[in-house]
């Protein structure tokens, strides 16, 4: 690939992973919960899961979802459920008790669990599968080598895991998420709202 098309390349992963959504809306929502260490690590293991989807999809994931229907609809329903799963606990803790303040050096299973939250909604985000699919096929040519798939999949990465532990340390200097924290509730419920709006739009392919 010549260096137009890696800058034009990371152009694609900028404006994806700035593009709102159930992924931006997860890191968010955990940065105000567990403040800095849990969203970082919610934006660490999206970058993860984002450059491996990224590397899949260099490798020809967009031709099989062309072959094989049943991948795409698994995906897909993949995506719902987790949505689902994701607003009804949103919901819950709209209902329960304040959040605490965790140090930003807590270690243990809230830092954890933002990882593999941020990780599986990287995976099973259709959104991203539909941006892959209508933006990232150009740059693929059937002689590419396994480096530049490899290229592929670490740009991508690198691109989305800074954007995303970007805006959770951003959001944690000085009293930002001891405000959100003040709003909890009312950001639960939204953010449980969101995501079941996400999945009816997925089931009626809007996004």
């Amino acid at each position: 690939m010549t260096p137009e098309a890696w800058a034009a390349l990371a152009t694609v992963f900028v404006l994806g992973a700035m593009s709102p959504g159930p992924s931006l809306a997860v890191v968010l929502r955990n940065t105000m919960v567990g403040g800095r260490r849990q969203g970082v690590m919610t934006g660490i293991g999206h970058g993860i899961g984002f450059g491996i989807y990224a590397f899949l999809a260099a490798a020809g994931i967009a031709t099989a979802l062309t072959l094989h229907e049943s991948t795409e609809t698994i995906l897909k329903w993949g995506g719902i459920a987790l949505l689902l799963w994701l607003g009804v606990n949103f919901l819950k803790a709209s209902k329960g008790d304040p959040y605490e303040s965790p140090g930003d050096d807590e270690h243990g299973p809230m830092g954890r669990a933002g990882f593999a939250q941020g990780f599986a909604i990287a995976l099973l985000n259709p959104k991203i599968l539909a941006w892959m699919m209508a933006l990232y096929t150009p740059f693929i040519e059937a002689d590419i080598s396994i480096d530049t798939l490899f290229g592929m999949g670490l740009l991508g990465m690198a691109i989305d895991g800074t954007w995303y532990v970007t805006v959770a340390t951003v959001l944690t200097r000085g009293d930002g998420v001891t405000k959100l924290r003040g709003q909890a509730r009312r950001i639960d419920a939204t953010m449980g709202v969101l995501m079941f709006v996400f999945a009816a739009l997925i089931y009626n392919g809007v996004l």
